[in-house]
This record gives C-alpha cells, sequence and structure tokens, in this order.
C-alpha cells in the first residue's frame, strides 16, 4: 500500500511545485475518490479536520513552514503507487488540478465529511478530529 507521502510525490511528479495547502487537498480528494472509485484506502495515515481544510498530519510535518512545496520536499515514492492508484489520482489531478487553493479549501468546508468532523469545534479553533474514510467514502459515492 502506498503512503500519504508516496502520493504528494506522486501528484508533485505530476502537477510541478505547488502551494503546500493545495497539495494537502488534493491528496485528500485523491484518498476520497480512490475510496468509492476502488472500493480501497489509497493509504493508511489519517486525515484530520483542520481549520483550513483536510490535512494529512505527517504530511505537514514534512512540509511545515513551507508555502510552495516540491518533490524534493517528501521522502515518497511516486512510483508505489500501483496503477489503479496512479489512475485515482490521475482522475482526481483533472477535476480538481487546475483549482486554486483556496477555492478547495472552501469546497471542503461545504461537505459534510470535513464539516462532521468538526462538529461542534467553532470555526478557526484548532482540531484534530479525524475525516474517517468511511465519512468519505459515504459521502463522496453519493455525488
Amino acid at each position: 500500500m502506498a503512503t500519504a507521502s508516496d502520493v504528494a510525490s506522486y501528484i508533485l511528479q505530476q502537477t510541478g511545485p505547488t502551494s503546500a495547502m493545495k497539495l494537502q487537498k488534493l491528496v485528500y480528494y485523491s484518498q476520497a475518490w480512490h475510496a468509492v472509485w476502488s472500493d480501497a484506502q489509497l493509504f493508511p495515515e489519517r486525515i484530520e479536520a483542520w481549520a483550513h481544510g483536510p490535512v494529512v498530519p505527517s504530511l505537514y510535518l514534512q512540509h511545515r513552514g513551507e508555502f510552495i512545496v516540491d518533490s524534493d520536499t517528501f521522502k515518497g515514492d511516486a512510483d508505489a503507487l500501483s496503477a489503479d492508484e496512479k489512475d485515482s489520482v490521475q482522475r482526481v489531478l483533472e477535476a480538481y488540478g487546475d483549482k486554486s487553493s483556496q477555492w478547495l479549501s472552501d469546497l471542503t468546508h461545504m461537505e459534510a465529511p470535513w464539516r462532521r468532523a468538526r462538529s461542534g469545534v467553532a470555526d478557526g479553533d484548532r482540531c484534530n478530529n479525524v475525516i474517517s474514510l468511511e465519512s468519505m467514502s459515504e459521502y463522496y459515492s453519493a455525488l
């Protein structure tokens, strides 16, 4: 199974340098849509409902303090993804890759998985509640 760093490395291989916030959202959507399309988890790391949208904390630790990230930022292996996993990520990039980081963040704020995970948390407050794979799969499969 691929790791979140592997997925981030693959995304950056396809897109080139991008903002850390946008990368986090693309990794999130890759996990969510892969679960729908393949009925499988893309990577095992947790996704948390942070104030500006979904974040994979293990990725954040690798790019902390960086606004723009590139493939040198992560210790991932893009080749660790299977053909099916790469296909899912590629489809996500086709749908979301041209969107800005703020647009993607705003979109996640309108969607049930992030909203449910932050239930009872005030806007802007820190939160490390997990966005479950089940929540993502349920929501995105209904779209």
